[in-house]
Parts: structure tokens; C-alpha cells; sequence
């Protein structure tokens, strides 16, 4: 009878997070250079030859000086969040952005972005603008599948008084108007 196959273990990199054979191609391979010499000699033995016995005396100082270990775990100074395939994912600026959209000619839509990024409640807050204008308001999933305030009515002209009063947390600096397709202060 024939031997069932065994699993076969991957090693990764403690650097990217991609599999140890696949570093070279990955967007931090200069970083990940000390610790595949440390970890994976056999998979890459140019780099061996190249670090030589006493290159590889200062790259286990270097790992050290780094704060990476050698069981492959790292820690990364900076909270910087990465994505499969080594992409960096980039931390949302905290801006409420206000628009007005048109439709059926006359009836204006007003929607309001960015707000969860300062710790409110989108339900609280879309009940406190509709009961404040008197009118319909409701969270919604733009676009960007993002959540965001749809208020019936152009209310853009008060809106960002009733922002800053109602949430302190929320600076009438970070309050944008999009106008023409363009980002404008609210201040």
C-alpha cells in the first residue's frame, strides 16, 4: 500500500511574511537579505558566499539592532499594516468630506463621509442631522463599500456649525467641501 503524502511546511520570511523562496521578488528583499542568510542558507548560497564569515558576524549584530529575532517573528517600529504580497496599506486621513449631489433636476442629496473616523456613531449621527433639519437621513454603503450619510435636502450650508457643536472631537479644519470634482476647506 502506498505511503500517504505528507504536508509539505513552508518557511516564510520573519521580515515580508512571504515564502522564504519568494523574497527575492518582494518589494523589502535588501531587508530580507540578513535574515535569509541567518534562516535559509541552502535557498539562497550567492548570498552566503557573499556575506563570507565575518559579513555574517555584523549582519547577526545588524538582526539584533533591528529587534529582529531569530525565531522569525518581527515587529515593525511603526504600526504599518501589510497587505498579501508585501503591499503597504495606508492609514486613512481623518477628514469629513461633504457633497452635494443633484438628482431628478431639482432635489438635493447631501452626503457626509469620514465621520466614523472621528468615534461617532453613524445611526446616532444620522438620526441627530435628520431630527436637526427635518428631514430624511439615512447610513448608506458608498461607492468605496464605505459607509457613509445620505440627508435629503441641501443642507451643506449648515451642516458644519451642527458638526463641530454637536461632536467637539470633530476640528472645522478637517471638515471638506467637494465642489466641481475639487477638495475645499469648509473653514
Amino acid at each position: 500500500m502506498a505511503e500517504k503524502p505528507q504536508p509539505v511546511k513552508v518557511l516564510y520570511c520573519g521580515v515580508c511574511g512571504l515564502p522564504a523562496e519568494y523574497c527575492e521578488f518582494g518589494p523589502d528583499f535588501e531587508k530580507c537579505k540578513p535574515w535569509l542568510i541567518q534562516n535559509a542558507p541552502e535557498l539562497y548560497p550567492d548570498l552566503v558566499r557573499e556575506a563570507g564569515s565575518k559579513d555574517a558576524d555584523k549582519v547577526s549584530d545588524q538582526l539584533q539592532s533591528t529587534s529582529i529575532s531569530s525565531d522569525g517573528s518581527s515587529k515593525p517600529k511603526e504600526e504599518v499594516k501589510r497587505l498579501p504580497g508585501g503591499k503597504i496599506k495606508k492609514k486613512e486621513k481623518q477628514e469629513v468630506i461633504i457633497e452635494k449631489m443633484t438628482r431628478n433636476k431639482r432635489k438635493c442629496i447631501t452626503t457626509v463621509k469620514g465621520l466614523e473616523l472621528f468615534g461617532v456613531k453613524l445611526n446616532d449621527a444620522s438620526k441627530k442631522l435628520g431630527k436637526k433639519f427635518a428631514t430624511g437621513a439615512s447610513v448608506v454603503k458608498g461607492p468605496t463599500e464605505k459607509e457613509q450619510i445620505d440627508v435629503q435636502g441641501d443642507i451643506a450650508y449648515d451642516i458644519v456649525e451642527f458638526i463641530t457643536d454637536t461632536w467637539p472631537d470633530v476640528p472645522e479644519t478637517a471638515i471638506f467641501f467637494i465642489e466641481d470634482g475639487k477638495k475645499v476647506p469648509a473653514v
